[in-house]
This record gives structure tokens, C-alpha cells and sequence, in this order.
């Protein structure tokens, strides 16, 4: 990993008459933790290629590594070389910190319980907020120990040895997708002799993420049936094996971002190593941008946004793109009327309550805001209001609220400030140098 960036309390974000340039992308977060717990658990040595080097990945490769399992970078910057342990980690006794890595601490909860071993899961205290409860039900059913040691429901975990019986697995599919990606993941190592059967309850939300884990698990040489979005079948005798060599794509929601930004001011503004071909489905963010009146283009590894006009107001349900949609809550400030961002009850969740938090800052920099459940209505100011945005400790918070500067709209030319940018090195630790490379300032 890159050596740890150092950031001031704040950052100030003077008012930006035109976005265009180029940017890379940092890989996928969730293409990442996926791809190392398969490569940890597969048969044979993978290399893993363009890996993305965050606060949420090193709580996996350190986990990864209290666990028993060999792996080294070959350089800086470089390619990771991941020890398979096929199928069962070497150290059975283990005390994991998970940090706020919802990603890392579900799909591994999963593995563990049906290791056999005695282990410890913690994390700061945000992560003992966030809900684990279905998943934990789900395991438990099948014979699974697992025992909260906080408050039912939430991290932190103890989970011990345990019977588990391969047979119909249920959960619930409208708090998080990460509990069936959790169940789907670790599924192999259950359905040695016979199948395992997994069925969601109620709507399933954030599709495009398990999208993304079969397609993950297929890599890896296991396939899984799937019926509608209701029901997964894993057949038995499978395993992971490993790919040999895997890349892993730019991250599609930090590309929404710099395609708003080309969107609100003039661009182009092109991201690289996502595009047309990506299995994320955050890449339909671009959608939403057509919708609006942006001009988009893209490649099989590149996508461009500028501005053809001036942005039109949605209504849209959000269930498709739900990380990016948080993209969509601050580019709408800039729209021609109220706009709606729907089904994003998922966000309640997250590193913070997304919802109270997003329409939180959105007045402070004079929007009209109204929230309910799994929605948010937000109307645009006449001028956006200089403001010190609030960050929540959640990378998403800092990130959008940067295009709060964008096309000169600040009353007065003040500044936006960002407070805490240190949240950001979650999944972009560049960030802010980024979009600084693609915003023009004012003579």
C-alpha cells in the first residue's frame, strides 16, 4: 500500500468556472474486497492487478493476514500475489479490527462462521451501529455460533464452532445487498455435497452489487443459478479456483463525480478505466446525466460528460445506481426545478445516515430539502450559499459536496469548505488533487 497521505482539517474549495480534463480512476471498492476474500479462499496463487489502495482495503488485507493467509505487493503501486488457502484460512483463533469496511466485515463474518474456528469482529464505533442482524439470523439457521457482544443485531461478533447444515438459506434483501453477497460468497465452502439454496425476502435492493459478486464468484471458476432475484441456487462440488492474473476495474461511483462536474461546467470531462464493458452497476450514473441534458460518450474503458445546456430536474428511481446516486443529490442543485432521487432507503446504512445527512448540508447551502423514509426532494437555491459542509467521517459526503463549487455559483465568490477530508481515504485518498487537476479557477 502507498504510504498514508496527510490531510489539513479542512479543505477550501474556491468557486470553479469550468470543469474539464482527464482523470484515472482508483479501482472498484467493492471489485477490490470481493476479489481478495476469493482470491484467499481459492486454490492456487492470484495476481491482482490495479487494486485500490484504501483505508477499506487494508482493513481486508490486514484481516486477511491475521488469518494465516500469504500475500505481498509486488512494488509500490504494484500487483498483489494472494496465497489461495483453498477453502479454509490457516489461523483458527482471531481477533479482527474491521474499521467502518462494511465490505470487508460482512462477506468475512460469512466465511468464518462456516470455518470452524473460534473469532473475534470489531470496528469503530460507527460500524456497531450499522445493522448485521439478518445476516447473523441467516447463518444462525443453519447452525452457525455467532454471538453479539454489544447490542443484538450490530457488531461486534463472536463466532465459535459450530454444525452448519447445508439447507435453504433466507434473508431479507431490503436493508443491505452486502448480506446476500455475504451468503453467495461464502456458499461454496458449504455445498461440498449437496447444493445450497439461498432466498431473498421482500425486494431485493441494490442489484447491480450482486451482479457483480456472481460474475466475481464465475471468475473463479463457481457458477451460481439464479431465479428472478428471489432465489440463488450454488451447486455442489464447486470451489474457487483461481483466475491466475485479475484486474480490477475503476471504481464506476467514483467516476459520478468528475462526470457531474463536466456535466454542471462546460467539460469534457473524461474518465479512464471504466466504461461501456464494466461490470459496476453504478456506470448507468451516466444515464441519469443524459436524463438531465448532459452530453455523454463512452468507450469500452472510458466514459465523457459536458454540458449541452442547462440541467433539467428528475424524478428517479434510485434502486440501480444507489452509491452514485448521492452524486445525483448535490448535481441537482444546479438542475432547472425540484428534482425527486427515490428507493435509496439503503443509504440509512451506510458509514452515516446518508438521507439525514446529505439534506443536512444540501440547506445549509440553501436548498429546500424534504426527506422520508427512502426518499429525498431537493429544490435549488437561486445561488448556492458558501458553507462549512459537515462530513460525517463518510468518503461520499466529502466527495460530492466538492461540485457544490463548480460553475462560478458561489454567492459572492466565497469558498466551500470541506471539513475532515481525511474521510475520503476510504476509497479515493487522491481525491481532492484530482478534481483540483480538472477545475479551472477564476482569473
Amino acid at each position: 500500500m502507498k504510504a498514508v497521505k496527510h490531510y489539513p482539517r479542512h479543505i477550501d474549495l474556491a468557486p470553479s468556472s469550468r470543469a474539464s480534463g482527464c482523470v484515472r480512476l482508483p479501482g472498484s471498492k467493492s471489485i477490490s474486497n470481493r476479489t481478495l476474500l476469493l482470491a484467499a479462499l481459492a486454490q492456487g496463487e492470484t495476481r491482482i492487478l490495479d487494486l485500490l489502495a484504501s483505508d477499506d482495503t487494508l482493513v481486508m488485507l490486514t484481516a486477511l493476514q491475521s488469518l494465516g493467509v500469504h500475500w505481498q505487493q509486488e512494488s509500490e503501486g504494484g500487483p498483489y500475489l494472494v496465497q489461495g488457502a483453498a477453502g479454509r484460512f490457516p489461523v483458527q483463533h482471531a481477533d479482527l479490527f474491521m474499521g467502518n469496511a462494511g465490505t470487508a466485515i460482512r462477506p468475512l463474518t460469512a466465511a468464518l462462521a462456516l470455518m470452524g474456528g473460534d473469532y473475534t469482529l470489531h470496528g469503530v464505533p460507527r460500524m456497531h451501529e450499522r445493522p448485521i442482524g439478518d445476516l447473523v439470523e441467516a447463518l444462525q439457521s443453519i447452525g452457525c455460533r455467532i454471538d453479539y457482544t454489544g447490542e443484538p443485531g450490530f457488531p461486534p461478533l463472536h463466532i465459535q464452532r459450530g454444525l452448519p447444515v447445508p439447507k435453504t438459506l433466507k434473508v431479507r434483501g431490503n436493508v443491505s445487498s452486502q448480506f446476500l453477497t455475504a451468503l453467495l460468497l461464502a456458499a461454496p465452502l458449504l455445498a461440498r455435497e449437496q447444493d445450497v439454496v439461498i432466498e431473498v425476502e421482500g425486494e431485493l435492493i441494490s442489484r447491480p452489487y450482486i451482479e457483480i459478486t456472481l460474475k466475481l464468484m464465475q471468475r473463479f471458476g463457481v457458477n451460481v443459478e439464479r431465479q428472478e432475484w428471489q432465489r440463488f441456487i450454488v451447486p455442489a462440488g464447486q470451489c474457487y479456483l483461481s483466475p491466475g492474473s485479475i484486474h480490477v476495474e475503476g471504481d464506476a461511483s467514483s467516476a459520478s463525480y468528475f462526470l457531474a462536474a463536466g456535466a454542471i461546467a462546460g467539460g469534457p470531462v473524461r474518465v479512464e478505466g471504466v466504461g461501456a464493458d464494466s461490470i459496476q452497476g453504478d456506470i448507468r450514473f451516466a444515464e441519469a446525466l443524459a436524463m438531465m441534458g448532459a452530453e455523454i460518450k463512452s468507450g469500452p474503458n472510458w466514459i465523457e460528460a459536458s454540458a449541452a445546456g442547462p440541467l433539467r430536474a428528475l424524478d428517479l428511481d434510485c434502486n440501480h445506481i444507489p452509491d452514485a446516486a448521492m452524486t445525483l443529490a448535490v448535481a441537482v442543485l444546479y438542475a432547472d426545478g425540484p428534482s425527486i432521487l427515490r428507493n435509496i432507503g439503503s443509504w440509512r446504512v451506510k458509514e452515516t445516515d446518508r438521507i439525514a445527512a446529505m439534506a443536512a448540508e444540501l440547506r445549509k447551502v440553501g436548498a429546500l430539502v424534504e426527506e422520508g423514509a427512502d426518499w429525498l426532494r431537493v429544490t435549488p437555491p437561486a445561488q448556492i450559499q458558501p458553507a462549512s459542509i459537515h462530513t460525517y467521517d463518510d468518503h461520499r459526503m466529502a466527495m460530492c459536496f466538492s461540485l457544490a463549487s463548480l460553475n462560478g455559483a458561489l454567492r459572492g465568490g466565497n469558498k466551500m469548505r470541506i471539513l475532515d477530508p481525511k474521510c475520503v481515504a476510504k476509497t479515493f485518498p487522491d481525491y481532492f488533487d484530482a478534481f483540483a487537476q480538472i477545475t479551472a479557477r477564476p482569473e
